[in-house]
């Protein structure tokens, strides 16, 4: 059984790639995950604060009257980026597997520059992952998707190994957008990037960092843009966010995608889980009479389903109209 796909220009022994997370902090542990099938390891994110930190301000005089907003000490961060050079390193020298470097920013800037010394460290291609909530109200949507062009043109005319894009599901003309950061220079797209929302503690009267892993219900939208993107991009696609069994990662290899990012499910059961993934991957591909992800990779996606319009506005009416009282 041929497991093996091709995944921004890198050739993958499987589909399943190990998220951006702290798992690559551990060289021990990341040699466990390629080990157990991980394709390709994505080191947590290296922020924009770290490498170009924001002036520090000083706190608001009064509850509530909001302002500029403060990060983190730069000690607090858990790697620095001189550190995160010489993981990248360390990586490159006990994997055999390729080691995706993350840089997460949301503004052009100097920290772009900063892929240059990845790709001299060793990291294999870079992971692009724009997390932004804009609350001015006079920033206006073109201007946040021009800067995002202009950050993914920086980077991919700097280095000469790939660069992926991980986007958020909040874009006005998201298929516009996929297709538009590509002929900027993404070798491939990732969707979709969490956004972790605050929680209210109605006793303290506070807002609260609130932590929650992927739920697997989380998969039906990335399944629904795998589906819309896949026929219309050049480069490939990753689906990230709720897979947590085989059958969640068949459903985005049949919309389109090329990779299956997993970090919620090895937080929760180890790296051990990726075997199960691979032997339910082998037993549908037996079952259904495929030898390779080629054979049926895209194949509900929305140009060659028998009812496209199941991913569009019809699937909506349909299903409102379903619900009797």
């Amino acid at each position: 059984m041929n497991f093996a796909t091709r995944y921004l220009g890198l050739n993958l022994a499987s589909p399943f790639v190990v998220g951006a997370s702290p798992f690559c902090d551990n060289a021990h542990l990341a040699r466990k995950l390629q080990d157990a099938g991980a394709g390709a390891l994505v080191m947590r994110s290296l922020f924009e604060e770290q490498i170009d930190p924001p002036p520090r301000i000083a706190s608001p005089a009064m509850p509530g009257a909001g302002g500029p907003e403060e990060f983190p000490e730069y000690a607090d961060y858990q790697v620095s980026p001189d550190q995160y050079l010489r993981q990248v390193g360390h990586l490159k020298q006990v994997l055999t597997v390729p080691v995706i470097a993350s840089l997460n920013g949301q503004h052009p800037g100097n920290w772009t520059d900063f892929a240059l010394r990845l790709e001299r460290a060793g990291a294999d291609a870079i992971e692009l992952n724009f997390y932004r909530v804009v609350t001015d109200i006079t920033v206006a949507s073109d201007q946040i998707e021009a800067e995002m062009l202009d950050v993914v043109g920086r980077v991919a005319g700097a280095v000469r190994i790939p660069v992926a894009v991980k986007l958020s599901p909040y874009h006005t003309a998201l298929a516009q957008l996929a297709v538009a950061l590509e002929l900027a220079g993404a070798a491939g797209i990732v969707i979709f990037n969490r956004f972790y929302q605050p929680d209210i503690n109605v006793n303290d009267l506070e807002v609260q960092t609130h932590l929650r892993l992927s739920e697997p219900e989380e998969t039906l939208l990335r399944l629904r843009w795998l589906a819309i993107l896949s026929p219309h991009l050049r480069g490939t696609l990753a689906a990230t966010g709720g897979f947590h069994t085989a059958e969640d990662a068949v459903k985005a290899l049949l919309t389109g995608a090329h990779a299956v990012q997993l970090v919620s499910v090895l937080l929760k059961h180890g790296p051990a889980v990726l075997s199960s993934f691979l032997r339910g991957l082998e037993a549908w591909m037996r079952a259904h009479g495929y030898e390779s992800l080629d054979q049926f990779r895209g194949l509900l996606n929305l140009k060659t389903c028998k009812d496209p319009s199941q991913f569009e506005r019809a699937n909506y009416i349909r299903t409102l109209q379903s619900w009797k009282v």
